[in-house]
């Protein structure tokens, strides 16, 4: 019989490729250099179809070995499918690589020391390779040998050069949040909260948070009161102890102290303290418990209007010792303070503005930050630093917003960014291009590991479930899986999406050195990036990015 494969068939892909099982993949255009700076990771893939056969004992495992001088730090993976039931809504734009429920490549699942990795018959399958650049200058190249794990013979052998530059980039500088749920680490790993296995989670998972570019972090002073069904309760992860001592409210900041350390040691700047009402309106106060002679209760949720007076009575006391705790411990002008999530229309307005008003004064002269897309909270003057939408700024830039944020969540689904599964890399890459060409001051995303169904009305398996339950496109609430032992394991979207932020650092180096109209020319030298206008060409975003390095280099001797 003619056409039978007899032998293995292997491509170099760039990080910007998804291989799917039943598709040859883009060979990695080899003519555009992979560029770093010092302590900068980097990323490219070998994709790899066995012979036809058929059984496994025909085709046996594989050996992964990749190896790089300068003592550089590799990593490597294998890119696992996940299921992907709810891909994209209908209709949709042509911006998707697939739209039908089937099964994709996201996770990255480190490979177990041996670097052995299964192939599967038929299937295109690809192992992802991250070079973490040393402080060298010059080519650093990196040699990637797969081996039969049944008879040691070499199938396939390749260097990959990686152009690397002695200078690290600067450090992010623009707030980059993307919201670490603790009460889902929690449940999946069935540990206490507070507990000492919760803490060593959570520290990883801030840390793997913070590799992503990553800058700050929502902080549950009391449960954040986010994605939660009326009348529901997420797993408490308050950080303030706080007891009702005869009608007198005491603290104890231990907790929130232990916090701060923790984040300081992983590089996080900004601290941003959970929302003070509830999601959608303000209506609501936030589930706090409190102890007291009669032991620990909630005392305070969807049963308690905004504007209750007891809960004022609460924040008074509470809100200037946070504040003087935070100043202390942290600098109150790296926190960052919310009222509610995503409010909008004229009847959200005035709940919100009623809130606001609860605590204005005992907020003044703090940052507060809250995402919204209804100009309206703007225009009126309730809310002085808005995050936008990306489908919804075109009146906020308009109206020349200072220190404007920006993010996308699962409303972000038509000609704009995003990092849903079933989209290409591309447009997780442009982002930071983006960010960086409208002056952004921050972005947020609300779904760095959201283990939850929709409105948090009963926990989900990630490896199984990539949608919370169905409502929302998949990849939309997490980027990170939770691996064995507690250790985040990255997807190709946290990949990319730390790329990006890595494109923004690398043009905040070259407009320091030569100004923004240097990084313009290169970025967007036709004056056509915008927020729903940007190349889906991978070898675009690789070009920039080479051309950013090449240009930082040169004017930096």
């Amino acid at each position: 019989m003619t056409g039978i494969r007899d032998d293995w068939t292997f491509v170099v892909c760039d990080s910007l490729e998804k291989v799917f099982a039943d598709q040859r993949p883009r060979p990695m255009n080899r003519d555009i250099p992979i560029t770093a700076f010092a302590g900068e990771s980097v990323s490219f893939q070998i994709a790899f179809l066995p012979p036809a056969a058929q059984s496994f004992d025909d085709v046996g495992a594989v050996l992964v070995e990749v190896g790089a001088a300068a003592a550089a730090v590799t990593e490597v993976a294998s890119v696992d499918l996940v299921p992907c039931t709810l891909v994209a809504f209908e209709p949709h734009d042509d911006g998707w690589l697939r739209d039908t429920a089937g099964l994709y490549p996201d996770l990255l699942r480190p490979l177990p020391a041996d670097g052995r990795v299964v192939p599967y018959l038929g299937q295109w399958r690809s192992v992802w390779c991250t070079v973490a650049a040393p402080p060298m200058d010059g080519e650093l190249p990196v040699e990637v040998v797969l081996r039969s794990a049944t008879t040691g013979r070499a199938l396939f052998r390749t260097t990959v050069p990686v152009r690397v530059h002695p200078q690290p980039l600067p450090e992010l500088d623009i707030v980059n949040t993307q919201w670490v749920h603790g009460d889902g680490l929690a449940g999946y790993y069935g540990v206490e909260v507070h507990s000492e296995e919760y803490w060593a989670i959570l520290e990883r998972f801030v840390g793997a948070a913070a590799a992503m570019g990553v800058n700050s972090v929502l902080t549950p002073v009391w449960t954040p009161p986010l994605d939660t069904a009326v009348g529901g309760t997420r797993r408490s992860v308050q950080l303030v102890d706080i007891v009702d001592d005869d009608g007198t409210y005491r603290f104890d900041f231990a907790r929130l102290s232990r916090w701060m350390d923790l984040c300081r040691r992983q590089g996080i700047r900004h601290l941003e303290i959970a929302h003070l009402f509830t999601q959608w309106g303000a209506e609501h106060t936030p589930a706090v418990y409190v102890r007291s002679g009669s032991g620990t209760e909630q005392r305070f949720g969807w049963q308690t209007d905004a504007t209750d007076p007891e809960y004022r009575r609460l924040l008074e006391a509470l809100l200037p010792a946070l504040r003087q705790e935070l100043d202390r411990g942290w600098g109150l002008d790296r926190v960052i303070f919310h009222i509610s999530d995503e409010p909008h229309g004229e009847a959200m307005l005035a709940s919100y503005r009623a809130a606001r008003a609860v605590v204005d004064d005992l907020l003044e002269g703090c940052t507060i930050v809250d995402a919204l897309s209804d100009f309206a909270f703007y225009s009126s003057g309730v809310v002085e630093h808005p995050v936008v939408a990306t489908d919804a700024l075109d009146p906020f830039l308009a109206a020349e917003v200072t220190d404007l944020w920006m993010y996308y969540c699962v409303g972000q689904h038509t000609g704009v960014a995003n990092r849903f599964i079933g989209q290409p890399s591309t447009r997780n890459r442009v982002l930071g291009s983006q960010l960086f060409r409208f002056g952004a001051a921050g972005f947020l995303h609300w779904g760095f590991n959201f283990y939850n169904a929709h409105l948090s009305t009963h926990p989900i398996d990630p490896f199984q479930d990539t949608t919370a339950g169905g409502a929302f496109l998949a990849g939309d609430p997490f980027v990170v899986y939770p691996g064995d032992d507690g250790h985040p394991w990255a997807s190709i979207r946290y990949r990319v999406f730390a790329e990006a932020m890595a494109d923004h650092r690398a043009m905040q180096a070259l407009r320091d050195l030569a100004g923004t109209e240097a990084v313009l020319r290169i970025v967007d030298p036709d004056s056509t990036l915008s927020m729903t206008r940007y190349s889906d060409d991978p070898d675009h975003y690789r070009r920039v990015r080479a051309a950013l390095t090449d240009e930082i280099v040169q004017r930096s001797s």
